[in-house]
């Protein structure tokens, strides 16, 4: 089976996965699968999961938006952040799901950022369960 490496690339850190043989992307309208030898693009990331299929393994990813390039040699995504299911601190996330909802409660700060932080907290809610 062909493979490609893919690369998850943050302003502060870089993961490289290695050579996968495919990946599951949260695009803007939805979510879409790469191979080896797909086509060329760059495509909008959203708030959601990774999912990368390494060794006949899958490994989880947590992003919060970006854009994933892709070309003949490579997958690379550039993203705000980035943890693994292994890293996502449940307790942390929860309280950080709590928070936002209480913001949102309360109308506190502007709505689009609160759904955005809300988005984000249960994403990684979500992926730490893989």
């Amino acid at each position: 089976m062909k493979s490609f490496p893919l690369e998850i690339v943050t302003p502060t850190r870089m993961i490289e996965e290695g050579e996968i043989t495919y990946v599951r992307c949260p695009g803007m309208d939805g979510k879409f699968g790469i191979m080896a030898n797909h086509r060329e693009g760059i495509i909008a990331l959203g708030i959601g999961e990774v999912k990368a299929t390494k060794d006949g393994k899958d490994e989880y990813f947590a992003i919060s938006g970006g854009f994933a390039e892709i070309t003949k040699e490579k997958v690379q995504m550039l993203v705000e952040t980035v943890e693994r299911s292994t890293e996502i601190d449940t307790a942390r996330a929860d309280a950080a799901l709590q928070r936002a909802k209480d913001r949102f409660a309360k109308a506190e700060v502007d709505e689009e950022q609160n759904i955005k932080s809300l988005e984000r907290a249960k994403n990684r809610l979500k992926v730490s369960n893989h």
